[in-house]
């Protein structure tokens, strides 16, 4: 019996115990108790982060305390195997990204299973196996029968590093969410999925969805962005045209000292021709075009245009101007502005010494107020509205308008429907083809999955793909026509919005899921940043509903219970590659041991919150484990039940069940694994207290022992596997049943 605690022989020979013993396969038959459980996989780079192991960490503590409650529990892992990153470093280092992809998944594999992660790898999955993208494809087919999917001419961010389109959700502070270039904005050709036809029942999903963070709830729910306004119709001055407004305060109509429209909009072709000056503001406009996200922080410029609109209730002549704030895919190109209660608005006022007009008091002052006042009030300079309040006056003046044809009611959102192509080779092929007129056709089905040629050419600029000299040409499989394949690919977060399902039946040839393995959905707890709450959690409850509504699965939400992890940081600041402070996973394991980077993740801070990197964490972390260990052979090895205190024995186990209880509660009703963990330590305490007293109880000491190793198995796995065997159990401990609390020992 060895009592030296060595993590490394130790991690090395559970991993081996736990491979005879089957330990991690999933019993897919089970009818009760089953329970899903998913951390977001990782894009393979070649090595995990810290970031990594806590999310994983989280999820595998998670799912082997379920098991330990007797419930059937499913954890798989996969690879979000495609995108721009593996491309890069294949054009960098001269070798193909499907090499790079699968070197990186191996090495990171290894790293998972030296974690001691408790994954199916029976149902392991990668989005760069043609056998998963196969059912995109087939996906797509079937979107694009139900009209949910369309090619159109947009302008679109474009990221001038990585050369390919970004959604608006991959647009950070104006600049690439991978690459940190600033984004520029082109028309093109791209593809899109009708995420808009489905805006209200993403919105009113989210009522449904109360075990998920109330802060990612609020982030898509700002995201979709529903308002209630009016469509207004301004006529331009001395024509018959009209330029229509979408505002939520038409109650602010009387003061409107100006319209903007977007330096794209259609009316000032025929103006940019005549006016030089107006000619080279839209130039400029166009070479520095920005998303939305980053209109409201630059300086704002504009350009009288010339015309001017008449206000359809006051019959008020008001110019029309060109503003670099005004975007020509949102809302209608075209804004009512009233700078005396939008700042904004008023920013713009003032440099061009616009007039400013006051419509709205403040409801507890009937006097101008020397502020902008944003919010609502009583009406002031109004005509017959004046002294209505705000939303009384919205209501009349919108029945009067409509009246007179100059407007309706209008729900607005501030989603878009989703950008999906991207114009690079290390993605899934888009399964449609062209003819010589342009006329698009899908693939047939029994022709999927499109792969992607292996004989690339990195060395010109651009998609390689639009250059390839034979993959690119074939011939139309309906009627043997020359015909052209579509050559951009699919956004990565096409991949990921249903990776979940794939889990399931990542061998199964007769569909994209295995419909009688339906019953394990929705995945009871998910386990991803709160970075993606948008860019990838949005994506995967809009495909969930589109799945269901072509008939593939059941339920309307992927996932019932969301833990957003926080994030892992360096003297404060967020551990990154880009920021050199990041800690190599390696290092720290082969000092110290999996268990301990473990448990110094789960003792460190709450799941939700961020956790601060600390050497002297690990090495306290390092230190309890050995006290542990350290007790548990001296339990082991003595055989003393002489002369017992009866009364110090009573005692002790009273604080061994009280912190079975806390341990219990503090698990499995909060996620608040940092205090159970802490309780277990001052158990550890009193337990080695206990021991060097006279007139102890060596079985009580057993019962505490078996109690702690039982609890914290599901956090250190290693460790606690290796003195249950040394106890002379044969079991593996995740499929041990939960301690359960005497409750007789409390009183």
């Amino acid at each position: 019996m060895n009592k030296d605690y060595n993590p490394k022989d130790i991690e090395a020979n559970i991993q081996e115990f736990w491979e005879k013993n089957n330990s991690f396969k999933t019993d897919f038959n089970a009818t009760k108790n089953k329970y899903y459980c998913l951390s977001m996989f990782p894009y393979p780079s070649g090595k995990l982060h810290i970031g990594h192991v806590r999310n994983y960490t989280i999820g595998d503590v998670i799912s082997r305390s379920q098991r330990m409650l007797g419930k059937s529990v499913f954890q798989p892992m996969g690879w979000d195997a495609f995108g721009l990153p593996a491309e890069n470093a294949a054009i960098a280092n001269k070798v193909h990204p499907s090499e790079w992809t699968k070197k990186n998944i191996n090495h990171m594999r290894e790293q998972l299973k030296r974690l001691g992660y408790s994954y199916d790898w029976d149902n392991e999955i990668s989005t760069a196996n043609p056998e998963y993208y196969k059912w995109e494809q087939w996906f797509f087919i079937k979107l694009l029968e139900k009209n949910l999917v369309y090619k159109k001419k947009s302008e679109v961010n474009w990221d001038p590093i990585d050369k390919t389109v970004l959604a608006n959700e991959q647009v950070v502070d104006g600049r690439g969410w991978r690459s940190g270039a600033i984004v520029e904005r082109k028309e093109i050709p791209q593809w899109f999925l009708k995420i808009t036809e489905y805006s209200d029942e993403l919105l009113e999903g989210l009522e449904d969805l109360n075990s998920w963070p109330t802060s990612v709830k609020m982030m898509q729910k700002n995201w979709i962005g529903k308002s209630e306004g009016a469509l207004v119709k301004f006529k331009i001055s001395n024509s018959n045209d009209l330029l229509e407004v979408y505002t939520t305060r038409v109650d602010t109509i009387f003061g409107v000292s100006f319209l903007a429209i977007s330096p794209n909009h259609n009316i000032l072709k025929s103006q940019k021709k005549s006016n030089p000056i107006l000619a080279r503001f839209i130039d400029k406009c166009n070479s520095l075009k920005l998303s939305e996200e980053t209109v409201s922080s630059i300086e704002k410029e504009g350009v009288d245009t010339g015309l001017t609109a008449i206000n359809p209730l006051d019959g008020s002549v008001v110019p029309i101007w060109t503003a670099n704030y005004v975007l020509s895919d949102y809302g209608t190109g075209c804004v009512m502005c009233v700078p005396g209660h939008d700042i904004r608005d008023n920013e713009f006022a003032v440099k061009y010494n616009l007039p400013v007009i006051k419509v709205i008091n403040p409801e507890s002052s009937k006097l101008v107020h020397k502020e902008i006042f944003t919010g609502e009030g009583t009406l002031i300079n109004s005509g017959k509205y004046t002294d209505l309040e705000s939303h009384l006056a919205k209501k009349n003046i919108l029945k009067d308008l409509v009246k007179i044809d100059a407007g309706i009611s209008k729900i607005n959102y501030r989603l878009r429907d989703w950008g999906i192509s991207r114009q690079r080779y290390w993605g899934c092929p888009i399964p449609v083809f062209y003819h010589e007129d342009g006329t698009v056709y899908p693939v047939p089905e029994d022709d999927l999955p499109i792969k992607l040629p292996d004989d690339i050419d990195f060395s010109q600029d651009g998609n390689p793909l639009e250059n390839h000299p034979t993959w690119k040409h074939i011939k139309c499989p309906y009627t043997g026509k020359k015909a052209i394949r579509e050559t951009d690919t699919f956004d990565t977060f096409f991949e990921s919005s249903w990776y979940y399902l794939r889990f399931l039946s990542p061998g199964f040839k007769d569909g994209l899921v295995d419909k009688s393995k339906n019953n394990w959905l929705p995945v009871d707890q998910y386990i991803g940043g709160i970075e993606h709450a948008i860019l990838h959690l949005l994506y995967a409850r809009f495909f969930h509903k589109l799945m269901r509504d072509i008939g593939i699965i059941d339920s309307s939400e992927p996932f019932l219970s969301l833990l957003s992890q926080g994030m892992v940081l360096q003297n404060g600041i967020k551990m990154s590659k880009s920021k050199g402070n990041t800690i190599d996973p390696d290092d720290i394991i082969n000092k110290y041991g999996a268990d301990t980077v473990r448990l110094f993740i789960m003792f460190s801070a709450p799941p939700e919150q961020s956790l601060e990197w600390s050497d002297t964490g690990i090495e306290g972390s390092h230190k309890f484990l050995k006290r542990l260990w350290s007790l548990s052979f001296k339990v082991i090895d003595n055989n003393n039940s002489s002369n017992i205190d009866l009364q110090k024995s009573s005692n002790m186990r009273t604080k061994i069940h009280k912190t079975i209880k806390k341990f219990t509660h503090d698990v499995f009703d909060r996620n608040s694994f940092n205090t159970a963990i802490a309780s277990s330590m001052e158990l550890l305490n009193d337990m080695i207290k206990y021991n060097l007293s006279k007139n102890f109880d060596n079985k009580v000491l057993l019962e505490g022992i078996e109690s702690v190793i039982k609890m914290l198995s599901p956090i250190t796995p290693h460790i606690c596997q290796e003195l249950w065997n040394n106890l002379d159990k044969n079991s593996s401990l995740i499929d041990e049943p939960w301690p359960k609390v005497d409750n007789d020992a409390l009183v």
